[in-house]
Formats: C-alpha cells, structure tokens, sequence
C-alpha cells in the first residue's frame, strides 16, 4: 500500500463524533530545524528539545486564548533548561542549556531533580503558571501529571523526535456534553487511548495526519479540521534589547561601555546580537522604555 508522505510544519485538530473527547496531531520538520539552527546542539538535546516544541504546540492549541504560553523544563542535571514560547498564532521559538560533558541518557537522567512549569500570559487577562515535579521517564508522562494535578482533565500525549523532525499527539476528555453518562464517557475515553497506545514513532514522524488517524482510528467516526500552520518565528529585536538594557543598573551598563566601548546582547533562541554605543545607551536610560 503507497503511504501518504508526512504533513509539513502543521498542527490539525479533530473530534471523535458523538462522544466528549477531542484530539490534536502536529508534525515539524523545517520550522523545528529552523529553531535549531543558531545552535549546535547534541543528537539527544535536539530530540528532548523537539518532543518539547511538539508539547507546545499541542497545549496551545487547546487553550483559547491570544498570547503567549511557556513551556520549561528546568532541573540541576547535565541538561539544566529544556523551553519553548509558542503564540496564539502557532509561531514558536525554543532554547536548551546543557553541560559539555552531557551524553545519551533518559530525559530524567539528564534533568535531575527537576520540574515543569507551564506559563499562560494572554494579552488580556491575569498571567497563570502551573508547575509540576518532573519525576516520570518521559516527557509525555509529565506533561499528563501536570492536566490530571493542574488542569484536572483527563489528557494523553505521545511524542516522537529524531532530530530532523518532531511530531505528536493529544486526546483530551472534554465537558459532559454528547455523552451524560459516566460509564459511557469512561468506555469512550478508555477505548480511544487503547487504539491511540498502538502507535508508533516512526508513524508519528512518517505519516500524513490523515492516515494516520484512519490507522489508529479507522473504525470510529473522527472530524478532522483544517490544518494550522506552525512556524519559528524568534521574537527578538533592537527595541526589546534596549528595553532589558533600561532595567539594568546604569553604573555598571556605563562601566562595560567605558571598558569596551559598546554593550552587546546576544538572543538565547535565535543568536542575533544586538550592539548599543555611548549615544544608544544615553538615550534608553534618559526614556526609560518599559518591557511589555
């Protein structure tokens, strides 16, 4: 049978007819490489970060809301910071921090004692953050500690990396609404996640979305909405450099400018630097810009 070659840089939503339970996929391949390519990251750092970015993009896109959600895991391991922004509008950027030293090992491993926290800023209304331990082998099963203690909504993930392309899964119960009776919502969601635990990672990374949710799903009844696309976008710019500049002690920003003759500041995400002289530098601290 001719397979149909995998989706491109796209999150896609779908619902399980006539029952309570709906369902993200994601597949990336050049935005995930575009993210990664200011940096020269180890195979095992590109595979934990690219499993992140694809969590991201699917929790996004099950929230309603216009803004910003953070997704990090931070712990004292050889792998200190796995994180990712993704927008409202499905653009992303993502950064590690690592030792030299790191090698092959599980996510828990290299994290050490570590936690997730997963931030929600909207652009209107009050910011939220929820964190959780990261105490489970794999990502996927920390990410559905933080909904069953967080959000309290019954979530499952599955999550595929290889370092050239990240891809992912979601089901998620929703509200009582086209199934009132428990024992029937319980039946439901019990039988999808048993046909969702068949897939494999190589048909999370090499398949079109559409196939393979008729593989996994192919005697229910599942809608299938439009694709959004997702891409790397790095947020940065000369504005919000001088305006982290403006939070800064003055003495000690003037002190670099006499000893070098410039103040340099580098985009952890995407690399760019940002170079500010004696005239920029008088000038950010005589307007004091605020950071939105």
């Amino acid at each position: 049978m001719l397979l149909m070659s995998r989706t491109d840089n796209a999150v896609q939503r779908f619902i399980f007819e006539n029952t309570d339970i709906r369902g993200e996929v994601v597949s990336l391949n050049n935005s995930y490489l575009d993210a990664l390519e200011a940096h020269e990251y180890p195979e095992v750092v590109r595979r934990f970060l690219g499993e992140l970015v694809a969590s991201a993009v699917l929790l996004s896109s099950t929230l309603k809301f216009e803004g910003l959600l953070t997704l990090q895991a931070r712990g004292d391991g050889p792998l200190s910071l796995l994180m990712v922004e993704c927008t409202d509008q499905k653009s992303f950027r993502a950064v590690a921090q690592f030792r030299d030293d790191i090698v092959e090992a599980p996510l828990q491993t290299l994290l050490g004692k570590a936690s997730l926290l997963i931030t929600v800023d909207p652009v209107k209304g009050k910011r939220y953050q929820g964190i959780v331990p990261l105490e489970k082998e794999t990502l996927a099963a920390s990410l559905e500690d933080y909904f069953a203690q967080s959000v309290q909504l019954q979530t499952r993930l599955w999550l595929a990396c290889d370092g050239q392309s990240s891809s992912g899964l979601l089901l998620q119960a929703l509200p009582a609404s086209a199934e009132l009776s428990a024992d029937a919502r319980s039946e439901s969601w019990n039988r999808m996640t048993a046909l969702a635990e068949t897939v494999q990672s190589s048909e999370l990374l090499d398949l079109d979305h559409e196939t393979l949710l008729v593989r996994l799903f192919h005697e229910e009844t599942v809608r299938i909405f439009e694709k959004e696309p997702v891409r790397f976008i790095c947020t940065c710019s000369q504005e919000r450099s001088a305006k982290i500049i403006s939070t800064l002690d003055r003495k000690e920003v003037e002190s670099i400018i006499e000893e070098d003759g410039q103040v340099a500041m580098d985009c952890q995400f995407c690399n760019h630097q940002y170079v500010f002289g004696k005239e920029d530098i008088d000038s950010i601290f005589n307007e004091k810009p605020q950071i939105h």
